[in-house]
């Protein structure tokens, strides 16, 4: 999620689960060729297993991007199919990139010859009015042909002009049982959803039809219910630490990059929602 799972973030979210696979916000693949890329890459080794999420469209350049991601350590390279912002698209890559699966296709051959690490798609349902289940199997399955097996969907299409990304989140019903169906017709497929999911309830509901379930909004406003993800979904053993605890071990966290410079308001920003439901939030807020 751009400017939210940052390296600070992530630190925060492995002291709550230390199993459970992390993001990065999508970096494009001119950013990476042509900016600080340490910066860009940069993560503690705490964050693993740790994926970098990748926009772009351009399959020589992305196979570069995704040979950069491997040799920093990231053990697995996605790529972003589903923003539907209009400065994303501009760059002709994220959501509108589902009405060209053979560019997807392209890009997704070339990162994979180029890693040993898996390569995988985060994408929508459907575009605009290219919305019906045919669709998403038309655009999985020419993706899939190029041995793609991991496809991340967001349970709703986007439109690509008359809604912010933020109503792209909102606006467009949920339709989890196109993604159920999509595995249901590709079993060979490691499917996993993604969108308004609020509960690990709801995540255990799922993954009795699903491979694997996706949180993002969810998680960065009400972290704590990451705490017994390794319990529950995992099956450790092992005590969760309590918010105490984890605030203890942040705390130690930021004195350290204080010394390197990063502002505070870049880490401390990232706990806001930590008490979020408890008596005395707001005031912790």
């Amino acid at each position: 999620m751009l400017d939210l799972t940052d390296r600070h973030e992530r630190f925060f979210l492995r002291l709550l689960t230390r199993r459970a696979l992390l993001y990065t916000e999508m970096v494009s693949s001119g950013a990476l060729l042509h900016g600080d890329r340490g910066h860009l890459l940069a993560y503690d080794p705490k964050e693993q297993p740790l994926a970098l999420q990748l926009g772009g469209s351009d399959p020589e350049q992305m196979a570069r991007c995704a040979r950069l991601g491997e040799q920093a350590g990231y053990c697995e390279v996605n790529i972003n199919v589903g923003c539907p912002s209009e400065r994303v698209q501009a760059g002709r890559f994220g959501a509108c990139l589902m009405a060209e699966p053979q560019r997807v296709a392209a890009c997704y051959s070339a990162m994979q010859a180029a890693v040993s690490v898996p390569v995988t798609v985060k994408c929508r349902i459907g575009v605009d009015n290219h919305d019906r289940y045919q669709d998403l199997a038309r655009f999985v399955t020419v993706v899939a042909a190029a041995g793609c097996r991991v496809f991340i969907v967001h349970a709703r299409k986007a439109w690509l002009a008359g809604l912010s990304p933020r109503q792209n989140r909102q606006v467009p019903p949920l339709r989890y049982d196109t993604v159920y169906r999509l595995k249901q017709e590709q079993p060979q497929l490691t499917v996993v959803i993604n969108g308004g999911i609020t509960s690990l309830d709801q995540v255990q509901e799922h993954l009795a039809e699903l491979d694997g379930v996706m949180v993002g909004r969810e998680a960065y406003k009400n972290p704590f219910k990451l705490a017994t993800v390794d319990s529950r979904l995992f099956g450790a053993t092992d005590r969760a630490l309590s918010r105490k605890q984890v605030l203890e071990q942040y705390q130690r966290y930021i004195a350290k990059q204080l010394t390197q410079g990063v502002p505070l308001k870049a880490m401390s920003r990232h706990i806001l929602g930590l008490f979020q439901g408890q008596p005395g939030a707001r005031v912790w807020r």
